[in-house]
């Protein structure tokens, strides 16, 4: 495995890779790697549209709110690189912020059509402006032939994969199922944040999403309904304090009263003590 911080040296290693006839399958992360991350980069090594794998590791201080937790935000790059290796990794982009944002840096992207308003988006405002910013300039930089994201983060999937059409990235965008620990907790870096009080009661988000897919299955329609289940479910929990629970059409994440025929995301975010935890499940609807 090569380790690159320029720029200019990564690109030039993929270029003689490319010349070789290499096609290039990017995943893009923060760091402090869990078994969610892995599960990208194994689904890349068995691409059989994919010769080359790169990964990146930058904490974007682009989409962290002024109150958020850019600065504690989890770190451990020699844990990050045996991971990467062990995973196969060709190539780790290690970025410096000066590199990425340089002195004078003023361009960002925006995604409209109302997939970034939501969910997330309206909890988290300019979130999605710096996950398409730093993403668009990942793309620029690697040039992958696919990219890999997982489903635990469904909205930014919808809202990389509307930029990527908008600004005829040559790139596809694959999703990976959510990867999750025994007990349905979603595998998250911030899930080192919680102590055992609260990592106890954490999985109470992933029971909440059952409990409305078992609804749905069973022929409730009624998004109001589902909603109340979904908040019911979740404030039964003392420690979670809940900043949302939505049911939204997929993927284009607009508000859902009745359900019809067609996928439907169920979305949920709360906190925990310091950690901000999502989950989402997406369920067919015949």
């Amino acid at each position: 495995m090569q380790v690159f911080e320029d720029i200019a040296a990564l690109r030039g290693y993929l270029a003689q890779m490319r010349a070789q006839g290499k096609r290039v399958g990017f995943v893009p992360t923060m760091g402090f790697l869990h078994q969610g991350h892995v599960a990208l980069m194994k689904a890349a090594k068995a691409d059989p549209a994919v010769d080359l794998l790169v990964v990146s590791i930058f904490v974007n201080p682009l989409q962290f709110g002024p109150r958020e937790d850019y600065r504690e935000y989890p770190r451990d790059l020699e844990r990050d690189k045996e991971l990467c290796r062990a995973a196969g990794t060709d190539a780790l982009f290690v970025p410096a912020v000066a590199a990425m944002y340089p002195e004078g840096f003023a361009t960002t992207v925006e995604v409209g059509g109302g997939v970034t308003d939501v969910l997330c988006g309206r909890s988290r405002p300019g979130h999605f402006r710096g996950v398409a910013t730093v993403v668009a300039k990942l793309f620029n930089i690697v040039q992958p032939d696919v990219a890999y994201f997982g489903m635990k983060d469904a909205q930014q999937v919808v809202v990389i994969r509307r930029m990527v059409e908008d600004l005829n990235f040559p790139v596809q965008v694959k999703a990976h199922p959510t990867v999750r620990e025994d007990d349905g907790l979603a595998v998250s870096s911030r899930n080192t944040y919680l102590s055992p009080e609260e990592r106890r009661a954490a999985p109470v988000l992933y029971r909440s999403l059952k409990l409305a897919e078992r609804a749905i299955l069973a022929g409730e329609r009624d998004a109001a309904k589902l909603k109340e289940l979904l908040v019911r479910e979740i404030g039964s929990e003392p420690l979670a304090q809940l900043d949302y629970a939505e049911v939204v059409s997929w993927p284009g994440l607009k508000p859902v009263t009745k359900i019809e025929a067609g996928a439907v995301l169920i979305a949920v975010a709360a906190r925990f003590g310091r950690a901000r935890l999502i989950d989402n499940v997406l369920v067919e609807v015949k």
